[in-house]
């Protein structure tokens, strides 16, 4: 059977995808590159935000048709939304089976059972799963960058997210496993490995048979890094609560640690950090961004804020726009509340500030935002960086993009190269998101 997967969400979902496709494969599945060669349809799903579970449902309708026009064909929802909508899914008409975060494992065992009993459900959390001895059919055509999840599941529950619900408590994968994949992946040619996890920083693995023997996240990093020191290693995402000095000086140690740190803040008002139960101050996190110029001076930092959260005041906005300010991310990603049903906002938190409301303090963000990041940009005309060619740019054939270290997207004339390959460049031009290059060695 030929099977197509479609993948939503963030870059845990792009991996749990190749996890599921590494368990088809060794069950007899062919991945096939389109939908109607597909025996079996999959779409991973993220249920973070109300408007990614809505193009997910507008993409069943087209499965629907698809299972209109050609008999036998089996459709599967995987992952949060599976998770968190269940039978509500399986009544979807286009919907054969879903299964969750933690149910990857059983899914030849759900698509064998719809042709014999009908729709499925494997919907069941797990406490051990981190499915560690899979290894991942990896889905980047170019062969540079490649996801390791090196934990699951989170503990933090703030009160507006959603993940702690369907995705479980957090447990930590055995490091050896993640070594042993970081180097095959190195070995077949990849140019840099991404260390995955809901908050990172709270990686702590004990060995069972002798709980004193501890592996931390610092720990982990520069046993990646020390691997090869041409590739370079990436993770995501850091909790401002948990950080420490550890993982920076293991950052400063390793060239090959890219300097970039996704340090997510969601609102600059103490306020509003209570209620969301993020469980540091705007003080506390402020130290934390102070700490990390000071360790790493050329470290990148970028985060993810909400705008309109419930109660949110003008004067809770202006706490975030006034850290914007103090801080100066490089970018960030910038929302406006969606209560999510089953949080503890939902059940607790009115969702009180009106949708106008919530849009115009997210435009003023997004503005304050794209000024910043362009006056930072700015400063790197003129300079030069070693950047590790992904592909060709989304406009132009004849022109390869790229990232440096600190994660900026440069684009620049092709001149032969191809993906894989280090260039050194020099910044010519930019806008707010993209740097333009010519390439100098």
């Amino acid at each position: 059977m030929n099977v197509y997967i479609e993948t939503y969400g963030c870059q845990m979902n792009v991996n749990d995808s190749e996890v599921v496709l590494s368990i088809l494969e060794k069950a007899g599945y062919r991945s096939c590159g389109t939908l109607d060669q597909a025996d079996l349809i999959l779409i991973n799903t993220c249920s973070v935000r109300d408007n990614a579970e809505q193009r997910v449902l507008g993409r069943l309708d087209v499965f629907r048709q698809e299972k209109k026009r050609r008999g036998g064909v089996v459709v599967g929802v995987l992952g949060c939304m599976a998770q968190r909508m269940k039978e509500k899914l399986l009544d979807n008409p286009a919907v054969d089976f879903v299964a969750g975060p933690d149910a990857y494992r059983d899914v030849p065992r759900l698509v064998a059972a719809v042709a014999v009993e009908g729709k499925q459900i494997n919907t069941l959390l797990s406490h051990e799963e981190t499915y560690a001895d899979v290894t991942p059919v990896r889905m980047d055509r170019e062969g540079v960058s490649a996801f390791i999840s090196i934990m699951r599941g989170c503990n933090n529950v703030c009160s507006y997210c959603i993940v702690p619900f369907v995705r479980g408590a957090e447990r930590s994968r055995d490091p050896q496993s993640i070594v042993r994949e970081a180097a095959g992946l190195i070995a077949a040619g990849y140019k840099e490995i991404n260390l995955l996890g809901q908050n990172v920083d709270s990686y702590d693995w004990r060995d069972p048979e002798d709980p004193a023997r501890r592996v931390t996240f610092a720990d982990l990093l520069e046993r990646v890094a020390e691997l090869n020191p041409r590739v370079r290693v990436r993770f995501a995402t850091s909790h401002p609560k948990d950080i420490g000095d550890a993982v920076l000086f293991a950052m400063a140690r390793h060239a090959n640690i890219c300097r970039h740190i996704h340090f997510p803040v969601q609102s600059g008002s103490d306020v509003m950090l209570e209620k969301m139960r993020r469980k540091y101050t705007r003080a506390h996190y402020l130290q934390q961004v102070a700490r990390i110029r000071e360790i790493l001076p050329d470290c990148a930092i970028t985060t993810d804020v909400i705008a309109g959260f419930s109660g949110e005041t003008d004067a809770d906005h202006a706490d975030t726009m006034s850290l914007f300010r103090a801080v100066r991310y490089d970018s960030a990603f910038m929302f406006q509340y969606s209560e999510r049903p089953g949080t503890l906002a939902s059940r607790h938190y009115p969702d009180d500030v009106p949708l106008a409301v919530k849009t115009a303090r997210l435009n003023e963000i997004i503005a304050l935002q794209n000024e910043i990041s362009l006056e930072i940009n700015r400063e790197c005309v003129g300079r030069t960086y070693e950047v590790l060619i992904e592909g060709p740019s989304k406009r132009s054939a004849a022109e390869l993009m790229g990232r440096t270290s600190q994660n900026k997207t440069c684009v620049f004339p092709a001149e032969g190269h191809k993906a894989g390959e280090y260039v050194t460049v020099r910044v010519l031009s930019c806008t707010s998101a993209t740097l333009r290059c010519e390439i100098v060695g």
